[in-house]
């Protein structure tokens, strides 16, 4: 166990890797992803903003994915990194209270936006003449705030009284990164209450977008299955597929972890899975979005070929 000065208000991330060779390589494996990521979604970002044919409502939203995943990665894994290279497992109170916003602010708000994501492809598969309307900038706009503000108001809150509960136990976070669930065992009150809102609040951020999600895609193959163009037909079940799988990654570990009863909980496996939706998720995203997608592929050339003009 750390040993722990009861008189600083400073917390301890025991972190997720061992001190030893294994943990460097570890490490390191972590940092290759953190950068790839941070490529990945800069660029993406960046190309969609260059390039005028992807100025639709999909690519908008997929911009602030992106951004998201910049931000949501950047909120662990710099500190994670610096506290095993500097051998220093402390976080201050502040430091704690910020890496929790600003994670559970993303977290939420990308849950909703990929809800927002399926929204757009099932109105531009299953109602392609009311796409213009239902799919609007204005409308487009909505959805990308709505996002950002309900995650960041959720977030706020569950920051605010987080910081209010006193911890008269140990400081000892078991985890890389300040997150609830970890904290409430050093609580020297009963937090059952608050728990619950957790659960709530996963339920209301996370399940419920995507069921949502779900029942949209479902909607969306049956209508797939149905298309006379052939080649309609495989657009459309790449672009399905594609967002799915990014669902897939993003939903099913979060919605274990923050769900669970806590005498199911392991401290350990938590951590492992925080790794699939807090690192593995934001460096996938560019890569299944790019790789998988022409419209993406073609940008990345034109802008690779203005570029290469300019040189010259």
């Amino acid at each position: 166990m750390e040993k722990w000065n009861q008189t600083s208000n400073d917390f301890i991330l025991l972190g997720l890797l061992p001190q030893n060779q294994t943990g460097l390589l570890l490490l390191l494996l972590i940092i290759f992803v953190f950068v790839l990521a941070c490529l990945g979604n800069s660029g993406m970002t960046t190309l969609i903003l260059l390039d005028p044919r992807l100025h639709t409502p999909m690519y908008f939203l997929l911009s602030q994915l992106s951004l998201m995943d910049l931000m949501y990665i950047s909120s662990t894994v710099p500190k994670m990194a610096s506290n095993f290279l500097s051998g220093q497992k402390s976080i201050s109170f502040l430091g704690c209270a910020m890496q929790i916003f600003f994670f559970i602010t993303m977290g939420c708000s990308e849950g909703l936006l990929l809800a927002s994501m399926a929204y757009d492809r099932f109105v531009a598969i299953c109602h392609p003449l009311h796409y213009p309307i239902r799919m609007s900038k204005i409308m487009c706009l909505k959805l990308i705030l709505g996002s950002w503000t309900l995650g960041a108001i959720n977030s706020l809150a569950h920051t605010i009284y987080t910081f209010q509960i006193p911890y008269c136990r140990s400081r000892a976070i078991n985890h890389f990164f300040c997150d609830i669930p970890a904290m409430m065992p050093l609580a020297c009150m009963d937090t059952w209450v608050y728990e619950y809102m957790v659960f709530v609040s996963t339920t209301l951020f996370l399940l419920l977008p995507f069921l949502g999600i779900t029942a949209s895609y479902g909607r969306v193959l049956f209508a797939v299955f149905h298309m006379r163009s052939k080649e309609g037909r495989k657009k459309a079940f790449t672009t399905c597929s594609t967002h799915l799988t990014v669902v897939t990654f993003y939903y099913a570990p979060f919605v274990y972890t923050y769900l669970r009863p806590k005498n199911l909980r392991s401290p350990e496996e938590d951590k492992i899975l925080a790794v699939f939706y807090s690192v593995l998720t934001p460096m996938l995203n560019p890569i299944v979005y790019s790789l998988r997608n022409k419209e993406v592929l073609g940008a990345m050339r034109r802008v690779c070929e203005i570029f290469s003009s300019r040189k010259k």
